[in-house]
């Protein structure tokens, strides 16, 4: 079998410096740029269409010492926006030769100027997505920006992203995702056969490499993991949520596991699962994809929608995994997942399922306090 093999190759490549994984694809393609995205949802097929490298920007993680960021930056705002600009100063990202920034937060919404300011000679790039979901103009408007990248990155690099291309690209992302939405099938249904931990270390690699590359991985765990030996232990089946931008540290998600729970569900890297279903339909592919942006998206804490879908949203996930509890994984000073567990705590409350908060920050390297508060919950659902 090669699970293991695959899953510790996914631990080296995210274990590796954003510059490398750029540098090791434009070895073998001269001439070729790497973009990354910032968190949360990029336009992945956008860049790939024009021939470059689409990575994930998700910050230093537990690698990484501020020691420039810090004065760029007010004293509250979250780690991801700090570490990412820290990479940066750093040299971690050389290789990298744009970025992709969008209005997720009023936090993001600054980093955008604030690297262009600091890193002159890097293309940085900024998405205004609509947040609106109501409006019969917003589809068009997501149409509109897309093309508005496409246009910056054939005047950046003279590559071009023809309609062909887009489509074709399209096709090769809608095969992931559904490899990913396959994954996550899977885990609901056989929790222990695909640790949390273990999922995340591939979902996270696959933004790393080539959608064609993280293909084949996918499609040997897909067709090796219903026989892998596993024991259904007596947990609790939770889901996870609010950890849509900045990525918790591998221990956090460690400990909620050994505390005596199945995650079930998440939001974790979410931008890279955006779309609920394949990017449908014929003609314009950057109408296509505007229109999935607004009709096929997760419902998510950096979209300005109704009160009453945020919980709406979190309670259907809850049912469909067919979970007991939540665990709320806000990263401090994350404005828009603390805003919205107000509203998602009141949906829980009354609609009758359990629930529990446990902030992070992604350069956290004790969990103790965590682990008891963890254990605590989840004992007090086994032997209620």
């Amino acid at each position: 079998m090669t699970i293991e093999p695959n899953l510790d190759r996914c631990r080296a490549l995210i274990a590796e410096p954003l510059g490398v994984a750029a540098e090791r694809w434009k070895a073998g393609h001269p001439g070729g740029r790497a973009v990354a995205a910032y968190p949360v949802w990029a336009p992945a097929e956008v860049i790939h269409a024009a021939g470059m490298l689409p990575l994930a920007l998700l910050g230093g993680g537990t690698s990484v010492e501020l020691t420039h960021a810090d004065a760029r930056f007010q004293s509250f705002v979250c780690s991801v926006a700090k570490s990412s600009l820290e990479l940066g100063f750093q040299g971690l990202v050389r290789g990298v030769d744009g970025f992709v920034f969008s209005n997720i937060c009023d936090v993001a919404r600054n980093l955008a100027s604030i690297y262009k300011r600091n890193f002159p000679e890097t293309f940085v790039a900024y998405l205004h997505l609509p947040q609106n979901s109501t409006s019969p103009a917003v589809a068009g408007y997501a149409a509109s920006e897309l093309r508005r990248l496409a246009e910056a990155f054939a005047e950046a690099f003279g590559l071009r992203v023809t309609e062909p291309a887009l489509a074709k690209s399209i096709d090769t992302y809608n095969a992931l995702r559904a490899r990913l939405r396959a994954l996550y099938a899977l885990r609901i249904e056989e929790p222990q056969k695909l640790s949390t931990v273990e999922l995340y270390v591939v979902l996270r690699a696959a933004t790393l490499v080539p959608p064609e590359e993280s293909l084949a991985w996918l499609d040997a765990l897909l067709a090796e993991l219903p026989d892998r030996t596993a024991r259904r232990q007596d947990r609790v089946r939770v889901v996870v949520e609010g950890a849509f931008c900045e990525q918790p540290p591998l221990g956090l998600l460690e400990v909620l596991e050994e505390a005596g729970s199945y995650v079930v569900e998440d939001d974790l890297m979410l931008g890279w699962r955006w779309f609920i279903t394949d990017v449908a339909g014929d003609g314009d592919p950057f109408e296509r994809l505007g229109t999935a942006y607004v009709n096929q998206a997760v419902p998510s804490s950096t979209r300005h929608e109704s009160r009453a879908h945020r919980a709406e949203g979190l309670i259907e996930k809850v049912r469909r995994s067919r979970a007991d509890a939540v665990v709320f994984t806000p990263a401090k000073f994350c404005e828009p997942a603390l805003f919205d567990y107000v509203l998602m705590r009141q949906g829980l409350d009354r609609a009758g399922i359990p629930h529990m908060l446990v902030e992070f920050e992604e350069k956290m390297w004790t969990f103790e306090r965590t682990r008891n508060e963890l254990e605590t919950f989840v004992e007090s659902m086994l032997f209620d």
